[in-house]
């Protein structure tokens, strides 16, 4: 996690994303550089990089000013042939009690992010937030050119280990002849190797065939016995038939949140993706429309209870996973959570 100036970024990585700790006028400075830095290379038109920054000036700032523990990703979203920027903004303050008040002209309370939450949600091309009194605010924001793309129907978040500048954890999502498939993966360790492990689950993934979660963990295992090895899941949705498809091998947790307040946990089974396995099975599970489905290295703490979240399986994948993140993300380790809603 990043303090200091865009210059000390290596090349590259913006690409994943970067973290800012933002706890000084000067830090705050430096995440609306790098978010300049990243739409200029994604080729993003000057008027809607002017308007990041103005959304990245008025997160930052006030994280600066009221917030506890304010951390920002800064991120390329991309939709098919189209690419936009994305900003992260987590706190442990002291919340908002009605969000829809804060974010009025005029409108301050210490310790939120009511100054300038207004100035956010007119800039961004898509905003969303989520607050809760105590517990703190979690604002996910875009700048698309062009205006708002469909939003997508699943996304998350890593973080890596505390002093490391890579995570071992990643994640991805595709959509393949009608197949809505996500993959959790978790590199044995952490740092490069680690990091090394998961990318390339992820390449692999997003280049094979159209196949079940069960047939593509077999590819994965298969493709990272050069590597150090992961822990991974892969999840297919299918609301037409109302079922979950998941199939893994080691500590990734998988869990469907129901519309009725239910929750059914996922099996993986034991190995290590690459080097050891029992057996691949798949599992089905039933799916309701607005379930949600969470998914998530050992890097977060399986505690988390979204009762303590009125309205956050209502938000988008980003506010949900940035949530989950916030308060049942381990420092010890590298964390990834992922969140997919299919309606």
């Amino acid at each position: 996690m990043s303090g200091g100036a865009v210059a000390s970024i290596p090349e590259g990585l913006l690409d994943e994303g970067v973290w800012f700790r933002v706890e000084a006028a000067s830090t705050a400075a430096a995440v609306r550089r790098a978010a300049e830095r990243l739409a200029t290379e994604l080729g993003i038109p000057e008027k809607d990089i002017a308007d990041l920054s103005i959304v990245v000036a008025e997160a930052a700032g006030n994280l600066v000013k009221h917030a506890d523990e304010g951390i920002i990703l800064v991120r390329p979203v991309r939709a098919r042939e189209r690419a936009g920027a994305e900003i992260i903004v987590i706190d442990k303050g002291p919340g908002m009690a009605d969000v829809r008040h804060s974010a009025d002209d005029g409108y301050s309370t210490a310790g939120t992010l009511g100054i300038g939450l207004g100035a956010i949600t007119r800039q961004a091309s898509w905003s969303d937030i989520h607050s809760v009194p105590g517990r703190g605010t979690v604002l996910a924001a875009q700048i698309w050119p062009g205006g708002e793309p469909e939003q997508a129907w699943a996304a998350g978040i890593t973080r890596p280990l505390t002093g490391e500048q890579v995570s071992g954890d990643a994640y991805a999502i595709r959509e393949v002849d009608g197949r809505h498939q996500v993959l959790v993966v978790d590199g044995l360790g952490h740092g490069p190797l680690a990091n090394v492990a998961a990318l390339e689950a992820v390449r692999v993934f997003r280049a094979a065939p159209a196949v079940p979660p069960a047939a593509l963990v077999e590819t994965l295992h298969r493709a990272l016995n050069h590597t150090r090895g992961a822990a991974l899941a892969v999840a297919e949705l299918d609301l037409g038939r109302g079922v979950v498809r998941y199939a893994g091998l080691g500590n990734i947790s998988g869990t469907i949140f129901a519309p009725d307040g239910s929750r059914k946990g996922l099996v993986s089974l034991p190995g290590i993706a690459g080097h050891q396995k029992r057996q691949i099975r798949e599992f089905d599970y039933p799916l309701a429309a607005e379930s949600v489905l969470l998914m998530h290295s050992d890097g977060i703490v399986d505690r988390w209870n979204a009762g303590d979240y009125p309205g956050l399986l209502t938000h988008s994948p980003q506010v949900i996973a940035g949530t989950v993140l916030r308060d049942a993300g381990v420092r010890r380790d590298d964390a990834g959570v992922l969140v997919a809603r299919l309606s």
